[in-house]
């Protein structure tokens, strides 16, 4: 069995392991290892290379930074990710190097890991305040999936970040709107361009980027229906056309009647608005929702040409994605059938709706109880 001691050096802690003999090559094993900042990490650091050399999986002694391994390993993942995911992975490697970068891969420690999520969540940017919980455990999600590669690759005895404590994400509380205030809205914002596609969000439960980036040869009013097949989104505030990010998110949604009523008379305006810009109309895309140009829709202009229709009208206020829950909320409460509601939203299972609009179920459990009783009853 392996043994080992922790010891003080130079200032810093550091620990020696007898690892006994190679089982291959009938060798003496001995680790080194120093730098640590307390005699604590050193003994934690001691007890991961016990076990590692009782399992035979001893890695080899690396100075290598986490930093320099997290260039390395996005370099690695750039062709296989989605472009806004890569994003999203270079933001979280960023905060990653700045604060802990330095730290030798080998030698980084969970309670290093915890203190780095503390102090995202208490860093001042902004007007003060921490990183939100949620964008505080992306990071986490980020270097988890990091460390889980190079301890795959054999680079470290274990992934440091998955011994550590993500921050808590509690369940985003969101409003919505009744029928009535649907109504009052759409009637307020009667002759907007844009009318066509506010509707389709409260009546698909449609994601803003997959509204924005619906295409024409990808609805069929006559049949009453649409396919999903992409999404408009931003890169660096770029907005990009992106397959869907899950297969899942790819779906048929079928329309009502007001609905494709409201697309009929978009096209109509589509194609007025085409002739009057003449040579200057963008050919280069079939997209649904346009600018008078032909252009597309920045998604972040949208939201905000929603919110300033939103104040002038007579209406709670509320954020475009709440359109979404809106639509869901209604759904259930009129009685369709919740794996209906979850595969029109794209999730991936009906757990995740059941769970999201927790808030509506008791009401349906209420009314099914009812609806027994009188079929057994009357």
């Amino acid at each position: 069995m392996a043994g080992g001691s922790v010891y003080k050096r130079s200032g810093t802690w550091a620990f020696r392991v007898d690892a006994g003999f190679h089982p291959e090559t009938g060798k003496r094993r001995q680790v080194l290892r120093q730098g640590f900042a307390t005699k604590k990490e050193a003994q934690l650091a001691l007890s991961d290379v016990i076990q590692a050399a009782e399992k035979n999986a001893i890695v080899a002694k690396s100075t290598m930074s986490l930093g320099d391994y997290l260039d390395e390993w996005l370099g690695n993942q750039r062709s296989r990710l989605r472009e806004t995911t890569l994003r999203s992975y270079e933001i979280a490697v960023m905060r990653v190097k700045k604060r802990i970068g330095r730290i030798q891969l080998q030698a980084l420690m969970p309670m290093q890991v915890e203190k780095f999520y503390n102090d995202l969540l208490a860093e001042e940017s902004n007007g003060g305040s921490g990183l939100a919980p949620k964008t505080v455990r992306n990071t986490h999600v980020v270097l988890r999936k990091a460390l889980a590669d190079a301890e795959r690759l054999g680079l470290v005895p274990r992934n440091a970040a998955s011994a550590a404590c993500a921050p808590t994400v509690r369940r985003p509380e969101f409003e919505t709107w009744s029928s009535d205030d649907l109504k009052a809205f759409f009637e307020s914002i009667k002759g907007n361009r844009l009318l066509a596609a506010f509707i389709v969000l409260a009546t698909t439960g449609m994601r803003r980027g997959e509204a924005l980036g619906l295409r024409w040869r990808d609805v069929d009013l006559d049949a009453a229906q649409l396919g999903i097949v992409q999404t408009l989104t931003t890169v660096k505030w770029e907005p990009i056309i992106t397959q869907t990010k899950t297969q899942r998110s790819r779906r048929t949604v079928y329309l009502d009647t007001f609905t494709v009523d409201a697309l009929r008379d978009h096209r109509r305006r589509q194609r007025e608005e085409q002739l009057a810009a003449g040579p200057a109309w963008d050919k280069s895309n079939d997209l649904v929702f346009r600018d008078e140009l032909g252009q597309l829709v920045h998604p972040d202009g949208f939201s905000r040409e929603f919110n300033l229709l939103v104040r002038r009208a007579d209406v709670p206020r509320i954020r475009l994605h709440d359109l979404r829950h809106t639509y869901a909320t209604l759904a259930l409460k009129t009685g369709v059938h919740p794996k209906i509601v979850s595969e029109r939203l794209g999730h991936a299972t009906i757990g995740i709706t059941l769970d999201l609009y927790s808030h509506v179920t008791p009401g349906i459990a209420r009314d099914a109880a009812q609806a027994v009783a009188a079929s057994i009853f009357t």
